[in-house]
């Protein structure tokens, strides 16, 4: 069974489906690894490791045209069109909804999973990529904000004097939240957290922050450990509450999400405009609006004196550590696809396994 690793061509990516580490032991399974030439460089691994794990360094319509092919990014139509019939295609497919592009390849013979769509239960824990992808992103974002940000962000006592803590408070405490969270308790930061779920109390406190608990009138806790859409009444006193908190910030990182939805609006521009110059918003939901107005998707921009961080690919950022998370999410993922036939790897029905009926998109 051939599986097929393009090289990411979006801008900006840097990760890549699987590692040498990984490689190897797809091979030991009996895999027949096709590598793009190229392909992990821009996350520092070079074909030569691959090659020594026994990888294939091929071109890339052969990985394309392999019977599975891995990808970090959703395809573009050129690649979705390169990808042969009967072949199963895995990758975060980054869409809600009707997609047309999946419909298309769906038409053409090509079973699309997608790497979202894995459901959050026990067993699927260690091939969940939104959540190893969340950490890194969570853990990169504190460190973003420590860069932008003019001052220290523990407390630093010399004898030249001192420098109180950097009070920093993270909005959104799913998993991403709670990497910045720990991360920045790490740094030293004053560190308070807000969540719509009544229940992340106290994993905000097992990590040495502060939770901020508001009274909306309703809970914001969704099903599958997400959070749901709030009432318009409930934003609206959500946004007043919040208001003061977050004008006495120094940092803020925002990691509030609804799936399928835009992000909710939680730092308005007054709040930044009452922020102290030099304070920084690092705002991970930007690619879905933002959580605060003034951010621009895939910039950093300064307003009322106030960095705001718009990116919109941390993991890419820690690019190694990254293809290797996504990589054994796959390698987890293919172990529970596939077994051994009388004259190799076979693929099981996908629609008898609840994790891999719940990723079958079209």
């Amino acid at each position: 069974m051939k599986l097929g690793i393009p090289k990411e061509t979006l801008a900006g990516e840097r990760r890549v489906a699987t590692t040498p580490e990984i490689a190897k032991r797809l091979v030991g399974k009996g895999f027949e690894v096709l590598l793009e030439v190229g392909a992990g460089s821009a996350a520092h691994y070079p074909d030569q490791d691959y090659a020594e794990a026994g990888a294939q360094l091929v071109d890339r319509d052969l990985c394309f045209g392999a019977d599975i092919v891995l990808k970090v990014r959703r395809p573009t139509d050129d690649e979705a069109g390169k990808v042969r019939s009967g072949a199963l295609y895995i990758s975060l497919l980054e869409s809600c909804g009707d997609d047309p592009l999946i419909g298309r390849m769906a038409a053409n013979g090509v079973r699309v999973l997608g790497m979202e769509r894995m459901p959050r239960i026990s067993r699927a824990q260690s091939m969940d990529a939104l959540s190893s992808q969340s950490n890194i992103a969570g853990y990169r974002a504190v460190i973003e904000a420590a860069a932008h940000y003019g001052r220290f962000l523990p407390m630093m006592m010399t004898s030249a004097g001192s420098a109180k803590p950097a009070r920093l408070v993270v909005l959104g405490a799913g998993v991403a939240g709670l990497q910045a969270i720990a991360t920045a308790r790490r740094l030293g930061a004053d560190v308070y957290a807000y969540d719509v779920r009544p229940e992340t109390r106290e994993q905000i406190q097992s990590l040495g922050a502060k939770a901020i608990e508001l009274d909306l009138g309703e809970s914001g806790a969704g099903e599958g450990g997400y959070a749901k859409e709030l009432s318009d009444e409930a934003k609206a006193r959500q946004q007043s509450l919040l208001a003061d908190e977050l004008a006495k910030a120094h940092i803020i990182i925002s990691t509030a999400l609804i799936p399928c939805r835009p992000a909710p609006e939680l730092i308005t521009a007054e709040v930044v405009q009452r922020m102290r110059e030099g304070s920084v918003v690092v705002d991970l939901a930007a690619a879905n609006g933002g959580n605060c107005k003034l951010t621009r998707a895939d910039e950093v921009v300064v307003e009322h004196g106030v960095t705001l961080v718009g990116h919109t690919n941390y993991p890419s950022m820690v690019p190694a550590d990254a293809s290797a998370f996504y990589a054994r999410n796959l390698s987890n993922l293919l172990e529970i696809m596939v077994e051994q036939g009388d004259s190799g790897l076979v693929l099981k029905d996908l629609a008898e396994d609840e994790i891999t009926r719940a990723m079958l998109v079209g």
